[in-house]
């Protein structure tokens, strides 16, 4: 049965893809097409303003002296300003300054707001390796969770009319790995193989089961969290984001991404063999 609905599927994203191409309409600029129906784009705005609204309560407990250093860093300097003004604030009010910290971070993942990466930073900086990394991963995985429902919820059309051809690539590709399908999106999320967004949105449009995505993306993400948590103690010595991953780290990254599908790799070498 499952082979089966894979196909249907399959078939469904073709014609979709396909029709946009062929007709009239798809050759128009992708920005003379708004890809959400009325329905779609009223949901993803009512989830927008749910969002928007849990996280203005969690800032109205916030005493009102700390509303004016309240900014969300949109570079290395922005974020040291922002460490030091809220130094004082999550030491003194460590569980509101958490809570306010996980909204903000599941927020951001959820709706692709650009500037996750200086809020791993920031929270090495203001929380240590251990804890950091702990709060990124969870916060990381939350808002991936809860991309992921939105995506498969309303999420079809969008991807189809942003990547078709990105998203043919990666149905092919989970396709052909389906029995060992943990293995490959564990490689997906410890490498920048496809950006982490790219695969929030996607995953349950090409059918990735969703306990597969969690775990994946739960120890996927560790050793990136674990790297650029780290370099948010020496945020002051940080020059620029791009040295967060240099040649070294990336080739440590697709090392163990190599390890994490080295049991598919093993196990088609036996099938040819």
């Amino acid at each position: 049965m499952a082979p089966t609905r894979i196909l249907i599927r399959d078939e469904e994203l073709g014609a979709t893809i396909s029709d946009d191409d062929d007709s009239p309409s798809g050759k128009r600029s992708k920005l003379d097409r708004f890809p959400l129906s009325r329905w779609e784009l009223a949901v993803s705005l009512g989830v927008f303003l749910v969002f928007s609204s849990g996280l203005f309560c969690i800032y109205m407990t916030m005493p009102a002296a700390e509303f004016g250093k309240l900014k969300l860093p949109r570079s290395l300097a922005d974020l040291r300003l922002l460490k030091d003004n809220l130094a004082s604030y999550a030491s003194e009010y460590p569980a509101q300054f958490v809570l306010g910290y996980c909204a903000t971070y599941i927020f951001m993942q959820t709706f692709m707001i650009p500037g996750t990466i200086f809020m791993s930073l920031l929270a090495g900086a203001l929380f240590g390796v251990v804890k950091g990394v702990i709060l990124v991963v969870f916060n990381a995985t939350a808002g991936a969770t809860s991309c992921f429902f939105l995506s498969k919820l309303i999420g079809r059309p969008l991807i189809t009319w942003l990547w078709p051809d990105k998203l043919r690539f990666f149905q092919a590709e989970i396709g052909k790995r389906r029995d060992k399908l943990l293995n490959y999106m564990l490689f997906l999320r410890i490498t920048p193989t496809l950006p982490n967004l790219f695969i929030n949105l996607a995953s349950p449009i090409v059918d990735v089961p969703y306990h597969v995505f969690f775990l994946a993306t739960l120890v996927g993400l560790i050793p990136a969290a674990y790297i650029t948590v780290r370099a948010g103690l020496a945020i002051g010595d940080l020059k620029s984001v791009k040295d967060l991953y240099d040649f070294k780290t990336l080739s440590v990254l697709f090392l163990i991404g190599f390890i994490s599908i080295l049991p598919t790799i093993l196990k088609r070498k036996k099938i040819y063999e």
